[in-house]
């Protein structure tokens, strides 16, 4: 082994073991040790970052010259990581309003067409009522999207680096060692 296919052994090391303890982070609810912001409202539907499971998987590595760059093919991946605001669109709204009827279920009517009083109707669950609110939102109207961090610099990154390299500089050494001293 030469220093270029050691840079390239410590380079594709280090791109699993951060991928690994990157995916981790959505088992932790954290970034390594700094929990993530909890909803506002808890949702029936799991934990905000690993509903379908999509962004987790969505996070690849690429290891090109000596680099290692992680990202995500989904656009909201960032927003998330680095928190942030996101402007109200009507296309969000329609969203947002198809949630609350999905939350509430089938809506009763009255004969004239308005909402019935029924108790089915009257009794809106949490996560109805603030998709709701979310819809009533003016287009335009800012949402602050807190910061769940799940890939970046951390000093745990630092110590997994530090490890890697330790490991495959002994590797290395020893291989020295014997190439030497036969």
């Amino acid at each position: 082994m030469d220093i270029n296919d050691l840079e390239k052994k410590i380079t594709q090391d280090l791109a699993v073991e951060l991928s690994d303890e990157f995916d981790r982070n959505f088992e932790r609810k954290a970034f390594f040790t700094e929990k993530w912001a909890s909803p506002k409202i808890n949702n029936s539907r799991g934990s905000v970052m690993n509903r379908s499971g999509n962004l987790r998987r969505s996070i690849k590595y690429n290891v090109r010259d000596g680099m290692i760059l992680f990202s995500s093919s989904l656009p909201y991946a960032s927003i998330h990581n680095e928190g942030g605001e996101i402007t109200v669109t009507a296309q969000m709204k329609k969203y947002f309003w198809a949630m609350y009827y999905k939350a509430t279920g089938v809506i009763t009517t009255k004969a004239n067409g308005g909402e019935s009083n029924s108790k089915k109707n009257v009794k809106l669950t949490a996560e109805a009522s603030k998709w709701k609110g979310l819809a009533l939102m003016k287009i335009g109207q800012k949402i602050k999207v807190e910061k769940r961090q799940m890939v970046g610099d951390h000093p745990q990154v630092v110590k997994i680096v530090k490890g890697v390299i330790d490991d495959n500089m002994e590797l290395f050494n020893q291989e020295l060692i014997k190439k030497f001293n036969p």
